[in-house]
């Protein structure tokens, strides 16, 4: 399988109270296209740190990102995260509130035809057909989590990046969605950077997984 996600030599610093804080230390890693890749790691390690680089909404002080062949982010170059075809899952809720659960996720395919069929399957697929007219204050923590998910998959992005994308949901339906999301995700040959403190997350869908540590990451 080809090197679809290059991180290359990454660095990324904060600073707090005059100091100098670095979370990333000359990361490196490589994802293949299609394969879906988890990333574990210590409360504040830089996971989620390692996404927001990825996807350009941090901006890292040395390094470069490459994405199916096309220079991200280097010393040079730094493509802004709308034009960088990634979608970002995140543990809080952002889902539009003026938007009902199907409008939420036909958000971002207003322009495809065959859009409200993709998304009946999506929402079919993902147990979520009954919410079709619910608004996001009618959701619980778990259905808000998988429309967004849903809206992101249905985007169909070259690459998507999930932050601990199941936390609100109880075990017996993350067993039954597991292989579900697995399933659309080869489908649609998405692929996936997954960050979660879940293991039964990690053996159920990874490919690889890798410890963050130190600001370097370990494969595991």
């Amino acid at each position: 399988m080809t090197e679809f996600l290059k991180v290359k030599n990454i660095d990324l610093s904060y600073v707090k109270k005059d100091l100098k804080i670095r979370i990333l230390k000359g990361l490196n890693l490589k994802v293949a296209k299609g394969s879906f890749v988890a990333i574990t790691g210590a409360s504040g390690s830089g996971k989620t740190s390692l996404l927001r680089v990825i996807c350009g909404l941090e901006s890292p002080s040395k390094g470069e990102i490459e994405l199916d062949k096309n220079l991200l982010c280097s010393q040079e170059v730094f493509i802004p995260t709308e034009k960088r075809d990634i979608g970002l899952v995140i543990q809080e809720k952002v889902l539009f509130p003026h938007l009902n659960a199907k409008e939420n996720i036909e958000f971002g395919v207003s322009n495809k035809k065959n859009k409200h069929h993709l998304c009946d399957d999506i929402m079919l697929k993902l147990n979520i057909h009954d919410l079709t007219e619910k608004y996001p204050h009618e959701l619980s923590g778990g259905e808000s989590q998988r429309v967004a998910l849903a809206r992101s998959i249905i985007m169909k992005p070259k690459l998507l990046m999930l932050d601990e994308p199941f936390t609100g949901l109880d075990k017996q339906l993350k067993m039954k969605i597991y292989p579900t999301i697995k399933s659309i995700l080869q489908e649609n040959d998405i692929t996936c950077l997954m960050v979660t403190h879940d293991l039964s997350e990690v053996k159920a869908l990874a490919d690889k997984c890798f410890n963050l540590e130190s600001g370097k990451l370990q494969k595991i």
